[in-house]
């Protein structure tokens, strides 16, 4: 009999991070907070959050917690002049104040409505200084459209603070799960064109809106104060907001050639947004299926600017893959298709509430954590990873793809009394096809560039694939080149890093343009080599040997 075990299970290392055991009337979350994030944030990055209206300064008052056991900081000015001292002695708190020190838990009476949007973890996010040239409408919105997710963040550009950031599955989703589903959608109807656009823009805004309701505590007023939004993404998804047609991209001649995105009518954006003095600027892609979301994640990592070769793979239903060899750049997409977003698989999920991330074995027996320390529905796509690396160590699964023993129509349950832990013979060909591509991808331009896997400095794994992506197991399955772990980076938001670069930075659009200089375009589907590569990348193994000597 196997156990369920959520993201519960923690070191016991005395540095770790405190447990806070929250509860509201329907639902009770464990979630470790660290000593520089207060509950409220915290909070923001799940489904359960509190009400506020003031950006965490706790002067709304709103955001009242109750505290049942544990050690926390005390009492600070804000919470003494909002709460009366019997509340305070009662253990009633501002969430946005609050901050822990021991393994604790709390009630929250009175939960914000839910909402779509949640909040990320910036650790990662850019830096700014501000620009004190910037006098008028100094509000700014940096946009990282994906094909999955939609993330933002909103500016002062004046004093470099960050207001607030969101992301949330951009409803386009609806439309296909992949890029090229979603260009066939514009292609037949124009109906559906003109939605599949709109609806993207209409997402954009609902996040600034939730950003300015809880973090400003008004909405108008600084609409009408915001000045640029800049918007990255692939080349599918900026098309289609732009309100462009996609038969471009169908056309194999244009897949190493700059693909113009700009918007039909940014008017109509302006009036739609209320936003009558909004710059709205598209980072322009930089060929064919390799996008302005690229762009941003070179930008964010820096790699141009090193003298030692690196690899950067930006993993989605479109993976993006830059290699730098010191001198030049080279660059190329290829069809992940929807295996590495969690969907287009039986049982699969975007890196949501009950996604099952990881998958470990404690005495011989398999353990599921799940994100938000929810039940599980399916498995996100680092989850899946671990399964697959599990049934392979356990040889329940042939490095062919194939079950050792014949299964069953409700699939191999990885736990049982779990259903949603069921694994199929079909999920397993999805997910051998969008590794191969992308595994064989990494091998053929390390071979144009004259360099094996272990020339590599850096390996860098973009987007939120990478967020909770167990490295051993995507060696073990062949996904990336088996090289030292400490030259692996993962970094979930690189593409929001960048475009807050580009947004605030004013040597930014220069640093750009020299990436895109030195960019070398390739077209894999034209390189005879590229297709025996995918072939051998199909078995579930660790990357050939001869890949990397």
């Amino acid at each position: 009999m196997t156990e369920t075990a959520l993201n519960t299970e923690r070191p016991s290392s005395p540095d770790r991070a405190p447990l806070a055991t929250i509860r509201s009337e329907t639902q009770t979350l464990c979630l470790p907070i660290n000593s520089t994030m207060s509950v409220r944030q915290a909070l923001d990055t799940t489904d359960l959050r509190v009400r506020a209206a003031c950006g965490g300064l706790g002067t709304c008052g709103a955001c009242l917690i109750q505290t049942i056991s544990g050690d926390f900081n005390p009492p600070t000015l804000a919470e003494r002049q909002k709460l009366l001292p019997e509340d305070l002695a009662s253990g009633v708190r501002l969430a946005c104040q609050l901050r822990v020190r021991s393994d604790c838990e709390l009630y929250l009476e009175n939960p914000a409505p839910h909402s779509d949007w949640k909040s990320l973890d910036t650790s990662q996010l850019y830096r700014a200084d501000g620009d004190p040239a910037v006098t008028a409408y100094v509000y700014g919105v940096a946009v990282d459209l994906g094909t999955t997710h939609i993330r933002l963040s909103l500016w002062n550009r004046q004093s470099g603070r960050r207001i607030g950031t969101r992301y949330s599955i951009n409803p386009q989703v609806a439309h296909g799960a992949d890029v090229l589903t979603r260009l066939d959608a514009e292609r037949l109807d124009v109906e559906d064109c003109l939605r599949i656009g709109q609806q993207a823009r209409d997402a954009i805004m609902d996040g600034i809106r939730d950003i300015l309701s809880r973090d400003m505590g008004e909405i108008t007023p600084i609409l009408a104060e915001l000045g640029k939004v800049l918007i990255v993404g692939n080349t599918a998804m900026l098309s289609l907001i732009c309100g462009n047609s996609g038969d471009s991209l169908y056309q194999p001649e244009n897949w190493q050639s700059p693909i113009a995105c700009q918007p039909v009518d940014t008017e109509a954006w302006r009036h739609a947004w209320r936003t009558p003095h909004a710059k709205i600027d598209i980072a322009q892609p930089l060929a064919g299926f390799i996008g302005s979301d690229l762009l941003a994640d070179l930008l964010a990592t820096g790699v141009t600017t090193q003298t030692q070769p690196m690899l950067l793979a930006d993993f989605g239903t479109n993976t993006e893959i830059a290699l730098w060899d010191g001198i030049n750049l080279w660059a190329s997409s290829v069809p992940g298709g929807p295996a590495f977003e969690g969907v287009g698989m039986r049982n699969g999920l975007t890196a949501e509430s009950g996604a099952i991330c990881k998958v470990s074995t404690s005495a011989g027996t398999r353990r599921l954590h799940t994100i938000g320390d929810a039940p599980a529905r399916g498995y996100c796509a680092s989850g899946f990873i671990d399964a697959i690396a599990l049934l392979l160590d356990e040889k329940q699964l042939k490095p062919s793809g194939r079950f050792a023993e014949p299964q069953t129509e409700q699939g191999f349950l990885l736990q049982e009394n779990t259903p949603r832990s069921a694994i199929f013979a079909s999920d397993i060909d999805i997910f051998q096809r969008a590794k191969a591509s992308t595994a064989a991808a990494m091998a053929q331009l390390l071979v144009m560039a004259g360099l094996t896997a272990k020339d590599l400095d850096r390996l860098w794994i973009c987007g939120s694939f990478g967020q909770h992506l167990d490295l051993n197991s995507a060696f073990r399955v062949g996904l990336l080149p088996a090289i030292s772990s400490d030259r692996v980076s993962l970094l979930a938001n690189a593409s929001l890093a960048g475009c807050e670069q580009l947004l605030l930075n004013p040597t930014g659009q220069t640093r750009l343009n020299a990436i895109v200089q030195r960019a070398r375009v390739v077209n894999l589907g034209g390189v005879f080599e590229y297709e025996n590569r995918f072939i051998d990348h199909l078995r579930l193994q660790p990357m050939p040997i001869a890949e990397y000597e």
